[in-house]
């Protein structure tokens, strides 16, 4: 093997190492992410013309619902904890909602870690895997979804002093989701390896969605 083989193949292998250890960097700052954000999830009954208009109008109940309700939380412990003390109350409201409009789908809402895929909202893009969720199911819940984030509060009205993104997130990781384009294959590469062990977890017996108990919520 000749000196210019043996250094393209060192040069390789540097590459490569390079490349692995700045996607483990990567996906330990997205799993961080992942900790430090509540998300909503509201699901509509079916992908009818009427339901998917319904789930916009339970969105907007719900937001207006939880306007200020994260205004006090620090971080997303201190919101799953503000989010279960008012989970029957926001389950009402967009039980009520349902009713005014005519439909006697039952709502459902509960707290849950459940999968996202790669997502965007607005100017933030989050990774996918698993997230602590409020999740509002209407009827049968088997038609497309809306989400967005309600920790810290991107889509509820909130005071001036609630958490904003800049205080829950550390300034890598605020890069990392405001600054898609410059992640774009670290994200699919995350994407892709979150899949693979969803696609295990539940073969061996995991959970596509886990039901938050009060301990968890603290």
């Amino acid at each position: 093997m000749s000196k210019f083989s043996k250094f393209l193949r060192a040069l390789a292998l540097a590459l490569s190492i390079s490349l692995a250890l700045s996607l483990c960097g990567f996906a330990g700052e997205c799993d961080e992410i992942r900790g430090r954000v509540l998300r909503l999830h509201v699901l509509a009954n079916s992908d009818s013309e009427e339901d998917q208009a319904l789930k916009l109008k339970v969105r907007d109940t719900i937001v207006e619902t939880a306007a200020g309700l994260f205004d006090t939380a620090g971080n997303e412990a201190e919101a799953l904890e503000q989010a279960k003390k008012r989970l029957p109350e926001i389950e009402a409201a967009a039980q009520q909602r349902v009713y005014d409009e005519g439909y006697d789908y039952e709502v459902h809402a509960k707290l849950v870690n459940m999968y996202f895929n790669t997502r965007q909202y607005e100017t933030v893009t989050l990774p996918a895997g698993f997230y602590d969720a409020l999740r509002i199911t209407i009827g049968s819940g088997e038609g497309h979804n809306w989400w967005c984030v309600v920790f810290p509060p991107m889509c509820v009205s909130a005071a001036t002093q609630a958490a904003e993104l800049s205080d829950v997130l550390e300034p890598e990781q605020e890069e990392i989701v405001t600054s898609p384009q410059k992640y774009e294959v670290r994200f699919k590469i995350v994407e892709v390896f979150e899949g693979i062990g969803r696609q295990f977890s539940e073969w061996f017996g995991g959970r596509e969605e886990e039901p938050l108990t009060s301990a968890d919520a603290k």
